[in-house]
């Protein structure tokens, strides 16, 4: 595909990991999503997400904070026909969204099924420079932005089931 016919839902993806320590009291009152995704190739990075009633074919460049992620909408039945296709565990949890300031917003996700008990917290940055200059909450714990193994591609492949370091 060539740059001229990218779709045009193309944005540059720059987040942060952590393991959260703990979770924040009273999750009820955050706005959550529940998603469900599966991946069709994990390099390049090709998912297939359903978050709530909406359905996406996610490519993402290669990158551990920064990357560019490429969405197509995706039809109900398009979905069920690539799901059937991923490779891997089907990754399900639900996504928290928490405001931490006026700007940033944490996405926590909770992990269900073959992941049950992995938490993740999230931060995504306008830049590269404001990713590096965050100073995360305390109860955010490690910093894994950069280990592989808990960016969910890697993680459809089985590598975190009943490891200790990803449950609260």
């Amino acid at each position: 595909m060539s740059k001229t016919n990218l779709p045009k839902t193309a944005h540059m993806e720059i987040e942060r990991k952590f393991i959260p320590k703990q979770l924040p009291a009273h999750l009820e009152q955050y706005p959550y999503h529940e998603i469900e995704q599966g991946y069709l190739c994990t390099d390049p990075t090709v998912r297939i997400r359903k978050m709530d009633d909406t359905y996406f074919l996610t490519c993402k460049t290669a990158g551990l904070m920064a990357h560019q992620e490429y969405e197509i909408p995706l039809s109900a039945q398009a979905y069920q026909h690539l799901r059937q296709k991923a490779d891997g565990i089907l990754i399900t949890k639900r996504r928290y969204f928490i405001p931490l300031d006026a700007a940033l917003t944490i996405e926590l996700d909770i992990f269900h099924g073959s992941l049950e008990g992995v938490t993740l917290a999230e931060v995504e940055f306008p830049s590269v420079e404001a990713a590096d200059a965050f100073i995360p909450p305390e109860w955010f714990g490690e910093d894994v932005t950069y280990d592989s193994r808990y960016h969910n591609s890697e993680m459809s492949k089985g590598s975190l089931i009943h490891h200790p370091a990803c449950s609260s």
